[in-house]
């Protein structure tokens, strides 16, 4: 019976001691997996991440966790605890802070692969950061044209009657009667016949006080705007007309009528309003912080609303000496040719102001994240591994920015997937 019993506690003792060792080997070696979108799920088993169904990759291998140190012994501070990546420990730095970015994140060629990181090789060249404002066309202040006259009389037919008509140089506007032009003309025709009568005679003074009177008589009829082509027609039929016809001083379009058929006009009324579209004007408005870069003579482009594949060429002709208090914005005064009349008067125009262009280290937009105060890319450092750096952004245009600082020539930087890297970054301080 006493053999029976030592035989039965021999057993027991050697089981104990199998499981023992099993649990032992089992918690030696643990494969763990991860989302490579998620990071922050782990798990013990592979399959799909319940949050967005991507396949769980093996994240790495731990082992038990080792004792916890006596409570007398003081953790060990980290040197590098509460800095941002690129900066060093200042002094007295007490282990309470937030940890910071890990110096190298690596994440491995695959998973890098699987979450969509790309990156480019930063290169060298020049970029330039254009000016972009919304613009309003406008006539040309110096191409508007008042037809009025300098006498009284009675608008007896208008050629043209309609807002908006575009006439050419020199064609009818109205006739005019008026019985002091009638009286001017019948006064230059008298003047002519006794200038041919004193033209005969023996004495210089009769002959050029004949000639000077014909002249005034001419002179006058100018200084009321005749045309010089009616002026040859009275001289050359020697009879008065009823009637005088204005003609447009310059092609444009009719842009303003205030007189009808009929009408009793007096001397200085504005009768049409002629404007040369031409040549027009855009008038833009700058920010206070770009104020510096609008400059008279400085090339400028606009591009339409209905048609963003015409950009049209021009340059600065006027920047306007005040600021406006309420938006903080400088008037700028463009100035384009016109010969197709693509550009409307009241018309809105995207505006871009050329810009000086800077040399120096060149990277996609995309490539940069901003966080407050820091300007950061991520470089990679070796295939899957990247290390966050601080960089000083200059100008930025055409979907790139000009680096000052912080970059060489040839280094890859992450351009795709920057919040996933920054997220797994900060994912890390906090494990």
């Amino acid at each position: 019976m006493k053999t029976m019993i030592v035989c039965l506690l021999l057993l027991g003792v050697a089981f104990a001691g199998a499981c023992g060792h099993s649990e032992e080997a089992a918690g030696a070696k643990k494969t763990l997996y991860t989302c490579p979108m998620h990071p922050e799920y782990v798990s013990d088993q592979p399959g799909d991440c319940p949050i967005c169904g991507m396949r769980l990759v093996p994240k790495e291998e731990v082992g038990p966790k080792p004792p916890a140190p006596a409570a007398h012994a003081p953790a060990a501070a980290d040197p590098h605890a509460g800095h941002s990546p690129g900066t060093a420990p200042s002094a007295g730095a007490s282990g309470t802070q937030r940890p910071s970015v890990p110096a190298v994140l690596d994440l491995g060629a695959n998973r890098a692969s699987l979450a969509g990181v790309r990156t480019v090789a930063a290169e060298r060249g020049r970029l330039a950061q254009p000016v972009r404002a919304v613009g309003t066309v406008a006539v040309d202040e110096t191409r508007v044209r008042q037809v009025t006259t300098k006498v009284t009389g009675f608008v007896e037919r208008l050629h043209v009657n309609a807002t908006g008509q575009m006439v050419t140089a020199g064609e009818p506007l109205f006739e005019l009667y008026s019985p002091e032009l009638l009286a001017s003309q019948e006064e230059y025709l008298r003047a002519r016949r006794s200038a041919e009568e004193f033209g005969q005679s023996a004495l210089p003074e009769v002959r050029r006080g004949g000639e000077e009177l014909a002249a005034a008589a001419r002179r006058r009829l100018e200084l009321f705007d005749v045309p010089a082509e009616f002026i040859e027609r009275l001289e050359r039929e020697g009879r008065a007309q009823r009637t005088v016809t204005f003609k447009a001083p310059f092609a444009g379009f009719v842009t303003g009528k205030s007189v009808v058929a009929g009408q009793r006009i007096e001397p200085g009324m504005d009768l049409l309003t002629v404007t040369d579209l031409s040549r027009v004007w855009v008038m833009a408005q700058v920010y206070e912080a770009e104020a510096a870069l609008a400059r008279p003579g400085r090339a400028a482009r606009v591009t339409l609303p209905f048609d963003p594949g015409v950009r049209l060429a021009g340059r600065i002709g006027f920047v306007y000496p005040t600021m406006d208090t309420e938006s903080r914005t400088l008037r700028v005064r463009l100035e384009f040719a016109n010969p197709r009349g693509l550009l409307k008067p009241g018309m809105y125009v995207n505006v871009e102001l050329e810009a000086d262009a800077a040399t120096g280290i060149v990277v996609p937009d995309s490539a940069i994240l901003e966080s407050g105060t820091r300007q950061v890319v991520f470089v990679e450092t070796a295939p899957g591994q990247f290390t966050a750096r601080d960089v000083s952004v200059g100008p930025r245009g055409d979907g790139k920015a000009l680096v000052r600082q912080g970059l060489t020539e040839g280094e890859r930087v992450a351009v795709s997937a920057n919040f996933l890297l920054d997220s797994e970054s900060r994912l890390r301080q906090v494990r």
